[in-house]
């Protein structure tokens, strides 16, 4: 158990898995059968042996209980974390309680690797109380800071002018010039130190042939480039909030500087996306006293799962310090208190028309916004023709599903869990429609994952 006498489910355990295959073969190491001499404490340890197809087992154990996240060793050759033996001895742990019984002492191996963590920790605390490092030199961090915004400058001028001969030349010669030409504008932007629109000119190259109705999405997406181009060369004019969320949009790096929220982070999601050079792992919390939504981004290299892992529907009680931009909920996560816990409350659900009306209010602080954090409350999942929609189960208004969620297993976990009666779910809304993305019964049960 925990520090706190709590098991997980399974579904919380699975959600530390680094990706399907880890996941599917975790799930077969969750019986008793290869598994022997395991034990828990009440510290939050988890240990157990795992046989393989060596002769001897693997030694596997899981520190639950630090505040810093789930920590996992195991003898096993893979390179994962958790690997498939960690995911399954906390998959035995969070079945019956009989599989995994409680002890009062570890065995030696797993006690010198509990023991080496906590010593390690307490010499990390005392080198944080020590003496702080040089600050950096404040003069020279300025004339950084100018000879990049020269060179951001400079891009989205050239930018603008790319732009100008793409309209003049009209929409059909950017399907002739092939892709070659948008890679190449990319990394002038890149060499210009502005990667978010290294990255908005890469998505421009991916539109042209992709479909019926590609120019006016090309068309749509170069209007949203050019106000951003438009918004950098003139920030001096924008507001507070708006310029910081300019600089932030074109790629200028900002520290967490809001205040500490310390409160019982409730997690609502938890998905990653990936690219050629990068994993990408997005993790919404819901403050149970703040009432805020926060959003904690972590990378991984291509092919590993970021490190940070949080379970949906567990709390930690935990600091949050927001970065700045108008209407942005991305936050950075700071002290940890206490080991990660379920938590039986949900966020408050509004209707879908609110729902669209809240992401129309957050477009006017940053217009380039994909979506908004919503929780729409007593919804059915209806079919609607070849598509899906969540609609209102008293009232008239229905939200689409955006094209990615219609084909995900995610989608068939809704309807089923709704079958037919309201439930509440948690997503993103935005102009592709609503990502479902957590979803609770509509009476009292479990959050469950939908990504």
């Amino acid at each position: 158990m925990t520090q706190q006498g709590v098991r997980w489910s399974a579904d919380q355990v699975l959600a530390l898995a680094p990706d399907a295959a880890s996941r599917k073969a975790g799930s077969r190491l969750g019986a008793a059968g290869p598994w022997s001499g395991t034990g828990s404490c009440e510290e939050g340890t988890v240990w157990g042996l795992c046989k393989g197809s060596g002769s001897k087992p693997y030694q596997t154990i899981v520190d639950i209980a630090d505040p810093a996240g789930p920590a996992y060793k195991c003898s096993c050759p893979s390179r994962k974390f958790p690997c498939k033996h960690a995911l399954g001895l906390l998959l035995l742990w969070a079945g019956e309680e009989d599989s995994v019984p409680a002890a009062r002492q570890p065995p030696d191996w797993a006690e010198q690797w509990i023991a080496g963590r906590r010593r390690r920790a307490e010499d990390k605390r005392s080198a944080d109380g020590g003496s702080s490092p040089a600050a950096a030199d404040p003069e020279a961090a300025r004339r950084r800071a100018e000879k990049r915004a020269e060179r951001i400058t400079a891009g989205a001028t050239e930018l603008e002018q790319r732009l100008s001969d793409l309209l003049r030349g009209g929409l059909a010669t950017a399907e002739q010039a092939g892709y070659g030409l948008w890679e190449e504008t990319a990394a002038r932007m890149v060499d210009a130190q502005a990667p978010g629109l290294a990255g908005r000119v890469r998505e421009l190259g991916a539109i042209p042939g992709s479909g019926p109705g590609w120019p006016v999405r090309l068309l749509e997406e170069c209007a949203l480039l050019h106000l951003l181009d438009q918004g950098w060369l003139h920030r001096d004019r924008l507001p507070a909030g708006l310029a910081a969320t300019v600089r932030s949009r074109v790629g200028l790096p900002a520290p967490a500087d809001g205040p500490p929220v310390r409160d019982r982070w409730l997690v609502l999601a938890q998905y990653d996306t990936a690219d050629a050079k990068l994993t990408t792992r997005r993790i919404w919390l819901h403050g149970a006293d703040s009432g805020r939504t926060a959003l904690l981004l972590s990378y991984g290299a291509a092919g590993r799962a970021p490190e940070l892992a949080l379970p949906v529907g567990l709390a930690l009680e935990a600091e949050l310090s927001a970065y700045p931009g108008a209407g942005r909920h991305r936050a950075t996560l700071g002290d940890r208190f206490a080991a990660p816990v379920p938590l039986s409350i949900r966020p408050p659900g509004v209707p879908t028309a609110q729902a669209v009306a809240r992401y129309g209010e957050a477009l006017r602080d940053d217009p380039w916004l994909e979506s908004v954090p919503v929780t729409l409350d007593r919804v059915v999942p209806v079919p609607d023709g070849d598509s899906w929609q969540l609609a209102d189960a008293e009232g008239e208004s229905a939200l689409p599903l955006a094209p990615a969620a219609r084909s995900g297993p995610g989608l068939w976990r809704l309807v089923a869990l709704s079958g037919g009666a309201p439930v509440t779910v948690f997503g993103e809304c935005g102009h592709r429609g609503f990502t479902p993305l957590t979803a609770w019964p509509e009476k009292a049960g479990e959050a469950v994952p939908l990504c």
